[in-house]
């Protein structure tokens, strides 16, 4: 009775609340917060004041608030068909990086055969060659193939340089596959190829969607490649078109301002959007 009574008290003992970490803790990533977030917040308050506004006081507030810097950027063509150049680099990117890299995961992870460890070895030392090393042979190799100032030019070469970062991340989900279910789906007739399309592109789908949200966004954002390779202007994508906006209208910050933050903003939406799924799928890389 006596142990049943210290059970019971035991049992209905409330649980220990988490402590609270240390005030300065919270200071500090409050602090790198804003600091991150401040420029972010300047560009966008920006193209809602006047050049005049920002000359007297470049840190100041919109007063009054100005939507016309918005609203001639959104009305124009630039800004649109730059949207839609870097859309396709984007999707056209991201579907191929996550087709080879699964396919070459897939294989590296499931088959045996001499040389594996050598080729993920292999894969593995490409994220330490960046594209700022390889960017004059690759300028090279792409004006002999004649795709210089077309969108495959871009395309391709982002894709050969995010596949090694695809792999790196899915070979662990491909891996964890356990062999039974292999072995099972063998005996009900399933091949190699139907076993992938069953079974290890929904098992590995975290991965997959990982990958696809770190390559989209990448190369929304490319711009030493773009610039490079696209010297039209009717073939820019949005970073380009930036850069060629600031130079055209130097003398009107504002309306710069408001580019530049519409140009940004897709991508932020898309990165606060799949947050979770990013962290998931790279959390379960680390544990696979």
């Amino acid at each position: 009775m006596a142990a049943t009574a210290v059970f019971g008290r035991r049992a209905r003992r409330p649980r220990q609340r988490l402590a609270w970490g240390s005030p300065s803790v919270y200071f500090v990533a409050l602090l790198l917060i804003g600091m991150m977030l401040a420029p972010v917040v300047y560009i966008i308050l920006g193209g809602f004041r006047t050049n005049a506004q920002i000359t007297t006081d470049p840190a100041g507030w919109p007063s009054p608030w100005k939507v016309n810097n918005y609203l001639d950027v959104l009305t124009g063509t630039t800004f649109w068909r730059q949207v839609f150049n870097s859309t396709l680099v984007a999707v056209f990117t991201t579907v191929g990086v996550v087709t080879l890299g699964l396919m070459t995961s897939y294989i590296i992870a499931r088959y045996r055969f001499r040389g594996r460890g050598a080729m993920y070895s292999l894969f593995a030392a490409g994220l330490m060659f960046p594209l700022t090393v390889a960017i004059t042979p690759l300028y090279v190799l792409i004006k002999n193939l004649g795709l210089m100032n077309t969108l495959p030019g871009v395309i391709l070469p982002q894709i050969g340089f995010a596949i090694p970062m695809t792999i790196i991340i899915l070979v662990p989900f491909v891996r964890a596959i356990p062999d039974e279910i292999q072995e099972a789906a063998s005996i009900d007739g399933c091949g190699r190829l139907g076993f992938f399309w069953r079974m290890v592109l929904p098992l590995a789908m975290p991965g997959v969607i990982t990958v696809g949200i770190l390559t989209f966004i990448q190369s929304w954002n490319g711009y030493l490649l773009p610039l490079f390779i696209l010297n039209r202007e009717e073939t820019f994508t949005l970073p380009l078109g930036v850069q060629a906006f600031a130079s055209q209208y130097s003398v009107d910050t504002a309306k710069v301002l408001a580019f530049t933050s519409l140009s940004m903003i897709p991508a932020l939406l898309f990165f606060s959007l799949f947050q979770r799924r990013i962290v998931g799928g790279l959390t379960g890389a680390v544990k696979g």
